[in-house]
């Protein structure tokens, strides 16, 4: 992966050749923001650019100012994903081939598979779609952490950097992120831990506190035109259900909630956010709702965003958090949903109050 081959990234590509080339490399770096906006792609190509042997440097004035060669072993391996010294760890869960105890290197082959049909672009539900496992949550194992220990503690194969990098690194249990402190504290020479994420929330203070965080900016593709246009109705209907709730109508939409796999319930929540927030800079600053937010609706368009205020967001946000940590953990759908109904409908009819 270059840093040509990624889209709309070029500013941050720029500020990370920049300090590779100053050889102010920090061994532990958490990429935050959307797979599906390059964070997961500016990692590998920050890794390919690290150990690349002929880095380019481009004339002044151009998008980029280097970028890794693409043509020295080293980026012919990474190209493959294959270089000896880079592994891989994301989330995994039980299969028909893998019945229990699952870790990254059951599915080495089908996650390099995936990336390179995706771009390094696909996301976590897609990945578990590729697996056949739409409705299952998967993790990072406490396996995976002393596989990364053992890594490290091991010499460098090619003699350069050995590059661990962690994609949806959210992912980790409680256990799992514990094993890993020490050693993102004191790493051993010429190493380089890469964290993948897409929520800061959901991370440990004590790995955040371990990191140098590198924001990915969301290009505003993260869930796609078709997924917007089928979430839309469903917010529409379900906030318009929030002012009046009446039990009968909200119980259906709950139940039609509760019927999405669980992948599909978390972009849904994800996505309610996205819109909360966008109403809310539009009652408070004026700024309009982006394109991709309008929910096709003239009227909802016109008066919904007004229900929420700088006064209810920060509730509402936190309820929907609470949701998805919910249905993360395999909680009853129909609960969560109800539950968060209720909430976000309290705060819709105290919105002018402090």
């Amino acid at each position: 992966m270059q840093f040509k081959d990624i889209e709309g990234q070029q500013v941050l590509a720029n500020r990370l050749t920049e300090i590779i080339d100053a050889g102010r490399i920090s061994h532990a770096q958490l990429f935050l923001g959307p797979t599906a906006s390059g964070s997961l792609a500016l990692a590998i190509a920050y890794a390919q650019y690290l150990c690349c042997e002929h880095r380019q440097h481009y004339p002044e004035g151009s998008a980029l100012r280097a970028d890794s060669c693409g043509e020295c072993p080293s980026c012919r391996k990474y190209a493959q994903l294959m270089h000896s010294d880079l592994h891989l760890v994301f989330p995994t869960t039980t299969t028909a081939s893998v019945a229990s105890k699952p870790c990254s290197e059951d599915f080495y082959e089908e996650f390099r598979s995936f990336l390179a049909d995706s771009h390094c672009l696909g996301t976590e539900d897609e990945w578990y779609t590729r697996l056949g496992v739409d409705n299952k949550q998967g993790m990072i194992r406490e396996r995976d952490a002393d596989n990364i220990i053992r890594t490290l503690g091991m010499k460098s194969y090619e003699g350069g950097y050995k590059v661990v990098l962690v994609w949806m690194a959210e992912r980790m249990n409680s256990v799992t992120a514990n094993t890993l402190l020490k050693t993102l504290e004191e790493p051993s020479e010429r190493t380089l831990i890469l964290l993948v994420a897409e929520s800061r929330d959901r991370m440990l203070q004590t790995i955040l506190s371990r990191v140098q965080q590198v924001a990915v900016p969301d290009r505003g593709v993260g869930m796609g035109a078709e997924r917007r246009e089928t979430f839309a109705p469903l917010f529409v209907s379900w906030m318009r259900l929030l002012f009046k709730l009446n039990m009968q109508t909200l119980s259906a939409w709950v139940d039609k909630a509760a019927g999405m796999g669980r992948e599909t319930q978390k972009l849904f929540l994800q996505y309610t956010q996205e819109a909360l927030r966008a109403c809310c800079l539009q009652t408070a600053a004026g700024i309009m709702l982006p394109g991709e937010l309008q929910f096709g609706d003239p009227k909802f368009d016109a008066a919904f965003p007004a229900m929420v205020t700088p006064h209810n967001i920060e509730q509402m946000n936190e309820a929907v958090n609470e949701a998805l940590f919910a249905i993360e953990r395999n909680a009853n759908a129909k609960i969560a949903f109800m539950q968060l109904s209720f909430r976000l409908s309290r705060q819709i009819k105290q919105r002018g109050k402090s």
